[in-house]
Order: C-alpha cells, then sequence, then structure tokens
C-alpha cells in the first residue's frame, strides 16, 4: 500500500477562480506528481471529509445517490494500478505494471497518474424506501452513478484549475 500524505486542506485559488480557471486540458505533462498532490487530489475528488453523514458512513467530498459511495478511483501510475481507499486515505495496490495506455487517450500514456472511475451497484440501498433502485432498473441505476462520477470528476477538475494542473476527463 502507498499511505499518502494527509491532505493539506488549504492553499490554492478560491472557489471562484478555480471556476474560472476549469477547462480541459488535453497536454499533459509527463512529470512525476509529488505524493502531496496526488494526496491532495484524490481527497478532494472523493476523500473523507467529515466523520458522521447519512446511512451510517462517512461524508465525502462529493455526493453521492443515499450516500451509496459506489463510485471506486482506480489509479494508475507507471508502476502499477492502485485503488484510492478513502477512509484510510491510502492506495491500495491492484496490479503492477504500467497501465495508463489503457484509457485510450493520446497523452494518457505518459501522464504522471490516471484515474478510472468504477461503478459497484451492490453498495445501493436496495431497501424499501429506494423503490427506484430496484435490481435490475438499469437505467435508474446508470442515472446515480453517471451523475456521481460527475461530481467526482469535477472536484478534481476543480482542483486542478485551483493548483494549475492539466486534467482530461
Amino acid at each position: 500500500p502507498i499511505m499518502l500524505p494527509k491532505p493539506e486542506k488549504d492553499g490554492g485559488k478560491s472557489v471562484l477562480a478555480s471556476l474560472l480557471e476549469r477547462k480541459t486540458i488535453r497536454t499533459i505533462s509527463s512529470k512525476e506528481l509529488p505524493v502531496q498532490v496526488i494526496s491532495n487530489l484524490l481527497w478532494a475528488g472523493f476523500g473523507v471529509n467529515r466523520e458522521a453523514a447519512g446511512f451510517d458512513k462517512k461524508g465525502r467530498t462529493a455526493p453521492s445517490a443515499s450516500n451509496s459511495q459506489e463510485i471506486d478511483l482506480y489509479v494508475a501510475l507507471p508502476a502499477g494500478v492502485y485503488i484510492y481507499e478513502a477512509v484510510r486515505h491510502q492506495l491500495l495496490p491492484v496490479a503492477s505494471g504500467d497501465f495508463r495506455t489503457r484509457s485510450d487517450r493520446r497523452s494518457a500514456a505518459t501522464a504522471p497518474l490516471n484515474i478510472f472511475y468504477i461503478v459497484d451497484i451492490s453498495r445501493y440501498d436496495l431497501g424499501p424506501t429506494q423503490p427506484d433502485r430496484a435490481i435490475g432498473d438499469t437505467e435508474v441505476q446508470k442515472s446515480y452513478y453517471y451523475t456521481d462520477t460527475g461530481f467526482i470528476a469535477q472536484n478534481i477538475y476543480l482542483y486542478a484549475a485551483s493548483f494549475g494542473l492539466a486534467a482530461w476527463f
């Protein structure tokens, strides 16, 4: 595992300045990112920002349907692929080797990291108060995980804009 340093929760541009700067940048430097920047980026995307939230889970920096937290962030670095474990704020190894080319983007093969958004629909609350999430209702499920992925991606874009990093979803 890669134990990430505590995320820095200050610095960077204001939210409004970051919104002004937010854009897709397809020319991405291959320069390695410091581990502190990776820590901050992942925390901004979908890290834990409070100890208690709904449905007996910790709160996250991006919302999710009924706090299901159904999106996992897989991080492809030159040395391997890791899953971001937000509660312990660490990267857990999944596979060794360089998988960045699998994102099917021109500059992704040499970008310092790629993030893959993976949904686990088994995390949805399928109880009686959530009839719209019934097993088999894939269109409703898609609407939730597409939206939740968008929230996380926007957080990452805003962090990137705040610190002058390139981002390409």
